[in-house]
């Protein structure tokens, strides 16, 4: 067994040698080499066949390995966009199955390219690494049958001279071996090697094909998801705008209650007064005990005068309130102008005493202290009352001839109207223009007549078609740049 192997390693090795003295020679020039240029032109075609393929498996593997990237990168951000659109949204459950329908559409596209595009094509390149083996050997067989050829001319040409026929007769057999083997690997070669090269374009038609087709249907897929998920923003768009998803912040600041377009903007008057208590039948006109409704404070203005009689031997006890009517809570709007002190008197039965003159006096002295403490930034009034009783049937009636009214300052019908508030500017506006505001809140109008706004908007407040119609916490304007005109809460505003 040790004798065959070192037979056959002593044999590999002088093959060895005698390829390469072959080679050698044939490199020197010193021998011929045998020529095959049609073997030489299908070589070449098949070196250019592998490296095309070669690099179109690399950059296939590549685009697959970055499809199955983008195809993670498109589900994590599918995930992170149904997480961010909040459930009440409209189209909300829409947005889950287009999402789903899209992860899906990535995972057959990602399937089809690995299944029906990259093994077909690792199966076409595989046949190179196998045919190139067969070119090698054919050109190990190739140098062998020119070494034989060589040595059986030398064999020849010393035989002539020696007459060694047993030489030449076994070099004779073994340049026919040889040349046996060469042809038949060159033969399997000019069959096969032209085969290869002409089905590159079947594979090449088949192989595109399927992928051209697998793009297509994903992307045509992909993009009625994504019109899908294009009119689903857009009708959450549209909602938003009509204001369905916005929360309606009050300023700080502003009046704990929403002003509502139902109430005149006329002047307050405390409602908790006590009335007038008297022997006799009461003053049915005394504004202080009468409880008014909002339609019928309009008639009644702070402007009213003020007079009573006493009754006769009733000592008349007057007692002057100064009630100031003010509300820290009330927004900057408000007619401020036309809210004045109200004096209530009330007359009182006092079995007691009966001296006018002491009555006389105690009325003064309250009158005075009231004229002191009713002194505001707006227009003072003055009471003047008569220190003369008229005597009746123990009724407190109406002298009109002895009444004083209140005096108030003057003030035109504009100001009377609409209270300018401090801070805005009036000077260079246009005609009919009170002064401008500035939005701070967004208002969304609730009916025909109303005004709508962003936050920034300027406004031009204006004067209200029928004066009649004023509602209090409510202001006429009319938004700069355009034509839109309407009622606006005057307390998501502020001067400018």
């Amino acid at each position: 067994m040790a004798e065959s192997k070192g037979a056959l390693l002593a044999k590999s090795v002088q093959k060895h040698a005698g390829r390469a003295k072959e080679k050698i020679l044939q490199n020197l020039g010193k021998v011929d080499r045998t020529a095959d240029e049609i073997f030489d032109e299908h070589l070449n075609n098949f070196t250019r066949q592998q490296n095309s393929s070669t690099k179109l498996q690399k950059e296939f593997n590549n685009y697959i390995r970055c499809v199955r990237a983008v195809q993670i990168a498109s589900k994590s951000l599918m995930d992170t966009i149904c997480e961010v659109y909040e459930p009440q949204w409209s189209g909300y459950d829409a947005l889950l199955a287009q999402t789903a329908a899209a992860e899906a559409l990535w995972q057959d596209f990602s399937h089809k390219l690995g299944d029906q595009v990259l093994i077909p094509l690792n199966t076409y390149t595989a046949q190179f690494p196998e045919m190139k083996k067969k070119i090698e050997k054919r050109n190990r067989k190739l140098i062998d049958y020119d070494g034989q050829r060589h040595s059986f001319q030398n064999l020849q040409a010393n035989a002539s001279k020696r007459k060694d026929d047993n030489k030449v007769t076994k070099g004779r057999e073994q340049l026919e071996e040889a040349r046996r083997t060469y042809e038949i690997l060159n033969t399997e070669l000019h069959d096969e090697l032209p085969a290869l090269y002409d089905s590159r374009v079947l594979f090449l038609v088949t192989n595109l094909q399927t992928l051209f087709a697998s793009e297509q249907v994903f992307h045509n897929e992909t993009s009625k998801i994504y019109a899908e998920l294009e009119a689903i923003a857009d009708k959450l768009a549209t909602d938003s705008q009509r204001g369905s998803y916005t929360k309606k912040v009050k300023p700080s600041g502003s009046p704990t209650t929403t002003p509502s377009k139902g109430m005149n903007n006329t002047s307050l008057v405390n409602n908790s007064y006590p009335a007038p208590i008297t022997n006799g039948s009461s003053n049915a006109n005394s504004p202080a005990s009468t409880t008014s409704t909002p339609s019928s404070q309009q008639d009644q203005s702070p402007r009213q005068p003020l007079s009573t009689t006493p009754p006769q031997s009733h000592k008349t006890a007057i007692e002057e309130e100064n009630n100031h009517v003010t509300n820290d809570n009330e927004p900057s709007y408000q007619n401020t102008a036309a809210i004045l002190p109200v004096e209530t008197i009330t007359t009182k039965s006092l079995n007691t005493s009966s001296n006018p003159n002491e009555n006389d006096t105690h009325i003064e002295n309250n009158l005075n202290n009231t004229n002191a403490n009713t002194d505001i930034s707006e227009p003072k009034k003055e009471v003047l009352l008569s220190n003369k009783p008229e005597h009746t049937n123990g009724n407190v009636e109406k002298e009109d001839s002895k009444k004083s009214p209140v005096v108030v300052g003057n003030n035109n019908k504009m100001e009377e109207l609409y209270d300018i508030p401090v801070g805005a500017t009036t000077t260079d506006l246009p005609p009919g223009v009170l002064y401008r505001v500035k939005a701070t809140y967004a208002y969304v109008k609730e009916d025909d007549d109303e005004l709508s706004f962003e936050v920034g908007d300027i406004i031009r407040v204006i004067e209200y078609e029928d004066p009649e119609d004023q509602e209090e916490g409510w202001l006429t304007g009319q938004k700069e740049g355009t034509n839109e005109k309407g009622l606006f809460p005057a307390n998501f505003t502020r001067p400018i």
